[in-house]
């Protein structure tokens, strides 16, 4: 038997919320040095390979596009900016990374 959409949601929800207050706890212990040097050495690198970022700034949202393996980041409040797009919006966001 398959949960339904909302306990599918529920389950999802509540299994983020979980991991987020392990990250939370495991940040708290970490010392303001090391949070430092992570944050340089990981800053506008992309998450997938560790190549830079290239920040494009499209209607306000700034997209960050991998200079190496072409990957598409937005950043924390960016997604819900590009789902707020028409369909003509999004066409031409895309449009922008096309090779």
């Amino acid at each position: 038997m398959r949960p339904s959409e909302k306990e599918a949601e529920f389950i999802a929800r509540t299994e983020f919320e979980k991991r987020k207050k392990i990250e939370e706890e495991k940040h708290k212990t970490l010392k303001a040095e090391e949070k430092k040097r992570l944050k340089e050495l990981h800053n506008m690198r992309c998450p997938k390979c560790g190549m830079e970022l290239i920040e494009i700034d499209y209607k306000e949202i700034k997209v960050d596009k991998c200079s190496e393996c072409d990957g598409i980041w937005l950043d924390a409040g960016e997604l819900k900016s590009v789902s707020k797009l028409e369909k003509t919006g999004l066409d031409k966001l895309f449009g922008v990374f096309k090779k």
